[in-house]
Order: structure tokens, then sequence, then C-alpha cells
């Protein structure tokens, strides 16, 4: 997915979800960014985790996939913007106090104690 994309659906996903605000942009195109490498890495990637590697003396060894290690890094990057941005369900907890799943009705618990 292009980085647009990724950029029209962060937004969107902070707009349902009544975090949203204007200076949150920058770090919206950041992880969009993110996201749209860690989705070409992707491509890139053939599945297999390990590969053979020969290094200068000739000596072949098996070492983890490069391409593997780079879509971690990226997604763990995307994470800590996720995380900034309230997405994530306890992040979204910390910027609003609200459980997310919970709604804005809250718990069947708060219900009846409020109606007590």
């Amino acid at each position: 997915m292009t980085a647009d994309k990724w950029k029209e659906q962060i937004k969107q996903s902070c707009l349902d979800i009544d975090v949203y605000k204007p200076a949150f942009d920058p770090v919206i195109q950041i992880l969009s960014e993110i996201l749209e490498k860690r989705d070409s890495v992707a491509e890139v990637y053939n599945g297999v985790p390990i590969v053979e590697h020969t290094n200068s003396h000739g000596e072949t060894n098996m070492m983890k996939n490069p391409a593997l290690m780079l879509w971690n890094d990226l997604n763990t990057q995307a994470l800590a913007h996720w995380r900034e941005l309230g997405l994530t369900p306890s992040s979204y907890k910390k910027m609003t106090g609200i459980q997310s799943g919970v709604g804005k009705k809250g718990s069947a618990l708060v219900e009846a104690l409020k109606n007590l």
C-alpha cells in the first residue's frame, strides 16, 4: 500500500476513535512512510527465515534473512508510532481513560452502579 493510502487509513482510524488532532499529522506522515517501507520489504521477503551466507573467507553459514530482520525493525518502529497516536488498546486507554472495546456506554458494571 502507498504512503498516501496508509496516511488516509491511519487518520480515519484516529477519527473513528475520537483521538485525532491536526498536531498528529507529522506522526501520521512518518508512520505511513514506515508502513509503506514495511510493505515493500514484505514483497521482497521470500518466506525463508534462514538463509545461507558466504563470508569473506569462503565459509558458508546460516543466518537470519536480512529482509525479515528489516521487516521486524520497521514493524517495531510502526508499533511505537501507533502507540503515540493512541491506536493500541493500552495507549487508547491512557489517552482517553476509556477501555477500548467498551465503547462510550461503559461496562455493564459501571452502568449498574450508575443506576443505584
